[in-house]
């Protein structure tokens, strides 16, 4: 977290070191999505431009990659509704639903790899009872007569596992 610091005080050649180590990472990983050259070059360019604008709020808990690459997704999506909203006012409409889908296929495959990764961090016993709860649709009683405990224990790993989520996703997505 050195680094955080170093960019905080307006170390550029810090800046210049991360941009080197994460400029093709970006790059590749916004082109998978995209599958357009165009794209990720503008979403990395202004990715590292956001990253360097914003270095005085950058946070000192997470690693630079995670604060980059939330920052890369979140520069496609806006760009992405940008040309959906280009298009729609130029009257190609055949593009919008494409671009719209696009945008919500990424939201929602790259959302719940978030929350895989996550839950795969808990304590075991507030895994098994959210997954059994969100994924399995049991309720909060079978839960506790399933591993003979109180469902107000249940309704504490729930609401433990859901508070993690949420703050996990609340800063990957600013």
């Amino acid at each position: 977290m050195n680094e955080i610091h170093a960019l905080q005080s307006d170390n550029e050649l810090v800046f210049n070191r991360i941009y080197q180590d994460y400029h093709p990472r970006i790059y590749g990983f916004i082109l998978n999505r995209t599958k357009s050259d165009y794209m990720a070059e503008e979403v990395t360019q202004l990715t590292f431009i956001k990253f360097w604008k914003s270095r005085h709020t950058l946070s000192h808990t997470l690693e630079i990659q995670i604060q980059l690459f939330g920052m890369a997704r979140q520069v496609m999506i806006d760009l992405l509704r940008k040309e959906a909203t280009r298009f729609k006012y130029e009257g190609d409409t055949a593009e919008t639903p494409l671009t719209n889908s696009l945008i919500n296929a990424i939201e929602s495959k790259d959302l719940l790899q978030i929350i895989e990764k996550d839950m795969e961090n808990m304590p075991k016993m507030r895994r098994l009872v959210f997954d059994l709860s969100r994924k399995q649709g049991m309720s909060h009683r079978e839960i506790a007569d399933l591993f003979s405990i109180s469902t107000k224990a249940v309704e504490k790993h729930i609401g433990k596992a859901l508070g993690q989520l949420k703050q996990h996703l609340y800063s990957v997505m600013l």
